[in-house]
C-alpha cells in the first residue's frame, strides 16, 4: 500500500483517507482531507475532514492520491 509517512506531511497538503461512516460501520468511502495545524496544539498536525478536526495518529493510513486510497480499500475488501 502507498501509505504516506506522517512525518513528511505539512499544513496545506491534501490527503485521502478511507473514512468509515460512524453510524453504519459497514460503509466506508474515500474522502479528501486537508492537513492543517492542530487548533489547540501548534506543534501538532490534524486532518480537516467533514468540517471537523481529527488528530493524526501514528496508525492512520493517509494516501497521497485517491487512486492509492481506492487500491488499498479494494485490497482490504478482498482480504476481509
Amino acid at each position: 500500500m502507498d501509505i504516506m509517512d506522517n512525518s513528511q506531511m505539512k499544513p496545506g497538503d491534501e490527503v485521502y483517507v478511507i473514512y468509515r461512516n460512524p453510524h453504519v460501520p459497514t460503509v466506508a468511502n474515500i474522502k479528501a482531507a486537508e492537513v492543517v495545524s492542530h487548533p489547540k496544539d501548534p506543534n501538532a498536525l490534524a486532518l480537516f475532514i467533514n468540517e471537523t478536526f481529527h488528530v493524526i495518529e501514528d496508525d492512520d493510513a493517509l494516501f497521497a492520491s485517491e487512486t492509492a486510497a481506492t487500491k488499498a480499500y479494494e485490497q482490504l475488501i478482498d482480504y476481509e
